[in-house]
């Protein structure tokens, strides 16, 4: 064979082989499935879960990419996930009961908080006049994340279960963080329901007080006659069950993630968050707001008993729905803990062969 020949013969053969090459690597990339998640506000405690999970390399850790967005209200990202602009929303539970009663079907995968995590605060100047939500009868004007949100769900539950007429309730939305903060400051709103890290901004400042606290259980019984969780991951049915194999790295992620908010302080698992999430009321602060509500977490990812009864009690005050939707409401197409029973040995697992190796 002559010299020239066998070049081009050897070209050939390396290029056979760039292609070969170029296309397990592509293959590779393709079997770590992306999966987009809405978060309701990342920076909020009630969602840290999400920002820790990506922080701790736990997605990855499991086999996926997540693309993690922020929008400031639930009920926007909810939208999102049914148009399907993003697959899965870390958002409140109680959504599914909602959206259920729409017609569409929508399910949580992992339920990550044991209660809520809000706090109804109303304006200083305010506090001779209104000491309970009774006294928002005559009219008031509350601030929630968004119309729709699970914040407005709750309001207009705590305003009906006090006996004030929803019509006496106007809500305006304020978002959270400097927004809300900056609504209360106008007198744009008598009072509002939000999370930490704005109820230490609030409450540092002297601009506001607790008319009702749901971050621990005792508190959301007494606030709302039962269990109330609120933080899940959830999507739609039709594409939960077209990607279960996915669904579950997503599953197993947020629960090793879990296991780390139970087994660690909560200085340490600020340290963890980014240095803006606290830059408001600063590290220490936002560690002891976090310690104070820690209990909030659920760290097993399962279904509190008896909460989807109460929350659609507490959503048919609110909304005001007919007995007969109520009734057509099937409570157990609206969350499964099938994800995170099979993630615990999962889980364990996969830690175990990493420890092995270190």
């Amino acid at each position: 064979m002559k010299r020239g020949t066998r070049h081009i013969a050897l070209m050939s053969v390396i290029a056979i082989c760039l292609t070969i090459t170029s296309a397990t690597v592509a293959k590779a990339a393709d079997a770590i499935p992306t999966v987009k998640i809405m978060v309701g506000g990342l920076n909020k405690q009630i969602y840290l879960p999400a920002k820790l999970s990506e922080v701790l390399g736990n997605f990855k850790k499991f086999g996926i990419n997540v693309e993690l967005s922020d929008e400031p209200a639930g009920v926007n990202a909810e939208t999102a996930m049914l148009s399907g602009q993003v697959d899965l929303v870390l958002g409140f539970y109680d959504h599914n009961i909602d959206l259920q009663t729409k017609g569409k079907s929508t399910i949580d995968v992992a339920t990550l908080l044991q209660a809520p995590g809000e706090v109804e605060l109303c304006r200083s100047d305010l506090k001779d006049k209104i000491k309970t939500p009774a006294d928002w009868k005559g009219g008031v004007s509350t601030g929630v994340t968004g119309l729709g949100s699970s914040t407005n769900f709750l309001t207009k539950a705590l305003a009906a279960k006090a006996g004030v007429p929803l019509t006496d309730v106007h809500s305006v939305a304020v978002g959270a963080g400097d927004t809300f903060v900056a609504a209360m400051q106008q007198k744009a709103i008598d009072c509002g329901m939000t999370t930490e890290p704005t109820i230490s901004r609030v409450l540092s400042t002297g601009l506001g007080y607790v008319l009702v606290d749901m971050r621990f259980g005792e508190l959301t019984r007494a606030a709302l006659g039962g269990p109330y969780v609120a933080t899940c991951v959830y999507g739609r049915s039709d594409w939960v069950s077209a990607n279960s194999a996915t669904v579950q790295k997503v599953v197993n992620a947020f629960y090793d993630t879990m296991q780390f908010i139970k087994t660690h302080t909560a200085m340490q698992i600020a340290q963890k968050m980014p240095a803006d999430y606290y830059a408001g009321i600063g590290i220490d602060a936002y560690a002891k707001a976090l310690d104070d509500e820690k209990a909030m977490y659920n760290p097993s990812g399962r279904m509190v008993p008896g909460a989807p009864a109460n929350i659609l009690k507490v959503l048919a005050k609110g909304n005001g729905y007919s007995k007969a939707v109520q009734a057509a409401v099937n409570l157990s197409k609206t969350y499964t803990n099938a994800y995170v029973q099979a993630a615990v040995p999962q889980v364990a697992k996969v830690n175990a062969d990493l420890a092995k190796k270190k």
